[in-house]
């Protein structure tokens, strides 16, 4: 009696078969093997198989007599339940694929094209039954106008173009690889095909792309195996009996389960004719590899050669670029930790002013771009301090007028420092950002006495981050305001000192994310069913609590256990 695993094997043997069939639109000698497959599958809670299987029923219905539109698009229906309930991507990956199918058959091409680009996007990352070649080409038909009827596979020079078009696109190496090895399969009519990679340096050959096997990173010695025995000589092999060959390595088969029978493996040269690869095609699916097969992979090679420099070349531009990043991300940490430095009594200012304006940028659904401007805007935007005498800048008690007006220089001060460092224009965007956090809506801030919206979007931010904090951080020489007297200070400024928008945005953040920012100055513990309670309400609500006359006992515990968090006293 045959085990679970075997009777799998075998329906996914009758699920590829009757795909080839549908590819080579035996749609009659298909739909047999599909339902045959339906029955393999059905009862024994392979959810994922069985809805493969009615995935392309419904497809081969619909192209054998398409009056069944409707009952197929049912039974698609049916398989995108499933697969939601099931959470099966391979299922999702062939609804997408044979609903566009149908749409394609239907001459609806904006809908067919949605739903190859989803199986496509599915097909990236989990293709089991190695079908992404054949959805880029249906997305190329329907682009190049081209009827449904047409193949999808396609004689040598159509497939050379067609590879030619796939990879010069693309800068991710792993997408890369798998693409290449995706359409050189289809171009060769094989089963499998891998992009092997000489790491040269480690004297190895590695590749993330072994179709039909998943695909987990493989890396072996660049002396073992047949790709490695291509890369080191610069040979190319064709053999017709893997079996036959003393050179071919059984144990992978014995591991996979996979049986090998016809192999093609040749080198990847780069335009000075070093070998940065090799490529693995297994199991020519009609006879053996011809010498045709063998002159399409070297042309085949020859493109994908410059579309792999360029990938790698991009990867090491990214490499650097996060080095650069890093670096700069510490320069400007080590700028705010000398503010941090001189002026003690607002130590940690500058980190809370930064935690805020994310909260209001995330709050507003700013673009991650943006964010990381204002983020490191936030930091900064204190660091014209260094410029003011430590006499105004360490004094404990109320400044005088002359006092008042020098520490005001700090914005300006912050300006001229920034705009010295030369880097790109968005770090001038940081500047703008940074000394205009003193601004006021009504045009009565300094230093550049600028209004409305002629104030960054992210000083704006920053301006209601700052004085938030500023009023509510605990001084040597004061205490904390009361958070009634904050909220009032912000609803009363707004349309004045500030944005409204972002004063009401502000308010409207849960009150767990606000408490999070205080804890990391009094370093107390948030326990989790005191930040279940909090998620539940906002600033907003704090203040009409406290100004609710009539409190019930809830809204009186609430704003005592704010107060508690508010002011540290918590044990």
């Amino acid at each position: 009696m045959k085990t679970l695993e075997e009777k799998i094997e075998k329906g996914r043997d009758i699920l590829q078969k009757g795909f080839v069939s549908l590819e080579d639109q035996q749609y009659q000698k298909a739909l047999e093997s599909f339902k045959k497959a339906e029955k393999t599958f059905k009862g024994k809670d392979l959810t994922k198989y069985y809805c493969v299987s009615l995935a392309l029923i419904a497809l081969c219905e619909y192209m054998i007599d398409k009056k069944s539109y409707n009952k197929a698009l049912s039974l698609l229906e049916d398989v995108k339940n499933l697969a939601q309930l099931s959470k099966e991507k391979t299922a999702s990956l062939f609804y997408h694929y044979c609903l566009a199918g149908i749409y394609f058959g239907e001459n609806n091409r904006e809908l067919a094209n949605l739903h190859y680009n989803n199986a496509k996007d599915i097909a990236i990352i989990e293709d089991e039954f190695q079908i992404v070649g054949y959805i880029i080409t249906r997305i190329k038909q329907i682009k190049n106008n081209l009827d449904f009827n047409l193949p999808t596979a396609s004689d040598p020079l159509i497939s050379l173009v067609k590879i030619g078009r796939s990879i010069t696109a693309q800068t991710d190496i792993d997408v890369l690889l798998k693409v290449i090895a995706e359409e050189t399969k289809i171009a060769i009519q094989a089963d499998r095909c891998t992009v092997f990679m000489y790491d040269k340096e480690k004297n190895e050959i590695w590749s993330k792309v072994a179709l039909g096997m998943d695909s987990q990173e493989i890396r072996f010695p660049a002396n073992k195996g047949l790709a490695g025995y291509v890369v080191q000589s610069g040979e190319s092999i064709n053999i017709a009996d893997a079996y036959s060959d003393s050179r071919f390595n059984k144990d992978v088969d014995l591991k996979t389960g996979y049986k090998t029978k016809t192999i093609l493996c040749m080198p990847i040269k780069n335009n000075n004719q070093e070998i940065i690869g090799a490529f693995q095609v297994l199991n020519k699916k009609n006879g053996t590899f011809t010498k045709s097969d063998e002159d399409l992979l070297v042309a085949i090679g020859g493109s994908a050669s410059i579309a792999i420099e360029n990938a790698q070349l991009f990867e090491q531009q990214k490499e650097l670029y996060k080095e650069q990043k890093i670096l700069f991300e510490s320069f400007i940490d080590t700028l705010a930790t000398s503010i941090d430095a001189r002026d003690k009594i607002t130590a940690g200012h500058s980190s809370r002013v930064k935690l805020y304006s994310m909260l209001i940028a995330d709050e507003l659904e700013l673009p991650q771009n943006e964010k990381e401007l204002i983020e490191k805007a936030a930091t900064l935007h204190d660091i014209g301090k260094i410029g003011i005498r430590d006499s105004v800048l360490q004094k404990e008690g109320k400044l005088t007028d002359e006092e008042y007006k020098h520490i005001q220089e700090h914005a300006k001060i912050t300006h001229d420092i920034l705009d010295k460092i030369h880097t790109s224009k968005n770090f001038k965007k940081i500047t703008d950002i940074a000394c205009s956090h003193h601004e006021k809506y009504d045009g009565t801030g300094y230093y550049r006495h600028l209004k409305g919206e002629e104030i960054p979007y992210g000083g704006r931010i920053l301006a209601v981050a700052d004085v938030f904090d500023a009023i509510t951080s605990k001084r040597h020489y004061r205490d904390r305001m009361p958070i009634g007297n904050v909220i009032n200070i912000l609803l009363k400024d707004s349309g004045t000192h500030f944005d409204k928008n972002i004063v009401d945005t502000f308010l409207k953040i849960s009150l767990d994310k606000i408490i999070n920012v205080f804890l990391t100055e009094n370093y107390h513990n948030f326990t989790e069913e005191d930040k279940e309670i909090f998620q539940k309400y906002t600033l907003i609500d704090i203040f009409n609590f406290i100004n609710n006359e009539d409190k019930t006992g809830d809204e009186k515990n609430l704003i005592e256990l704010f107060n508690n968090y508010y002011s540290g006293n918590i044990k």
